[in-house]
Order: C-alpha cells, then structure tokens, then sequence
C-alpha cells in the first residue's frame, strides 16, 4: 500500500508540525514526516490518528499499488445514453496533454460562479504567454505562499491585475508573477 498523508496534508494546507499538533494525544512533526515517506510503519492506530487530525476518512490515507484507471462505459446522444462495444480508458484531469505544468484548486466556500467541492485545474504558462490570458481565470502567485485567483482584467510589462469572482470584490494586483495558471477545466461533484 502507498500512504497519501503528505498529498492530503498539502491540499489543506497544512505543515507537518500542524498535523503533529492536531492528533490525539499529539505527536511531533518527525513522526508525521517518517509515516508520510514510509520510513515507519503505517498501523491502524496511526492511520485513524492522522485521519482524525485530517478529517478524512482513514481509507483516503492508503491507496493500493496497482488502481483501475477509470473507464468511458457509455456514450449520450440524442437518443440517449448508450453502451460502448468495448469500454475505453478515461482521461484523468492530470493526464492531459499540452505544454506547461498542472495545477488545481479546490473551491472549499462557494464564490461567483464556483461552488464549494469543485475543482479548478489550470496550466501554468511564463511571462511570454501573459498577452493571451487576458479575461480568462487566472491562479497568480503571491509572496508569502499565498495566491490570487479570478479574472485577469488588466497587465503590463511588470504587473497583472485580478478580479476575484464574487459580487463587490477588489481587484488583486501582482508584481512580476512567476507564471500564470489560467483555467482549463472545471470538475464538478452532481
């Protein structure tokens, strides 16, 4: 089995002395980090300690070494929905093709027209392709670990500006961005 402590503790956020502090009775931030690269044994009793400090489910830690990828079973048309003679492999998110790193975002509150539990994926593009990415949603870099996200309503040679969705929110200006992440696919729980 693989653990995924380390990418449920990064997508929330969180430090390994964060999660340390959060388990019950708490830990240290080196026995998170020997339990998240395997250097020590995953037990039960961990499992569920280090779930509890996450709030997740014990079995979103483990994940099994060989997965199903998931497959296209069906097809709609106008007729509606129909089967496939052979089910074909699906596309995941972050197996797309193109040129440029993938990112996501996971709307947690519900702002504009994001709801909470979707997930934003965006490619990362340099300084070169900013002129392209003018009204589109963006994900920018700031300093000190933090990022703004909306649209890009306005750049120059040095800086971006950004409209975050929502009614009456404040444009966001960035200083020499290091990329730009701009949106290609939105995933959304029915």
């Amino acid at each position: 089995m693989i653990n995924r402590i380390r990418d449920m503790r990064r997508e929330k956020g969180l430090t390994l002395a964060d999660v340390a502090e959060r388990c019950t009775p708490p830990t240290t931030a080196q026995t998170i980090g020997r339990l998240e690269t395997g250097m020590r044994q995953l037990s039960l009793t961990w499992m569920n300690r280090i779930a509890s400090a996450l709030q997740v489910d014990p079995e979103m830690l483990v994940r099994g070494e060989e997965s199903d990828a998931p497959k296209f079973v069906a097809r709609l048309t106008g007729e509606g929905a129909e089967g496939l003679a052979a089910p074909r492999e699906a596309i995941l998110p972050s197996a797309l093709g193109g040129d440029g790193v993938l990112v996501a975002l996971a709307v947690e509150d519900s702002c504009g027209e994001y709801r909470a539990g979707d997930q934003v994926w965006l490619r990362q593009h340099g300084p070169e392709a900013y002129p392209r990415l003018l009204n589109r949603d963006v994900l920018v870099p700031r300093p000190g670990g933090r990022f703004a996200f909306g649209r890009m309503i306005d750049r120059d040679d040095k800086r971006v500006a950004i409209l975050p969705p929502g009614a009456g929110t404040r444009q966001v200006v960035v200083d020499s961005p290091a990329w730009i992440a701009v949106t290609e696919m939105l995933v959304r729980k029915l």
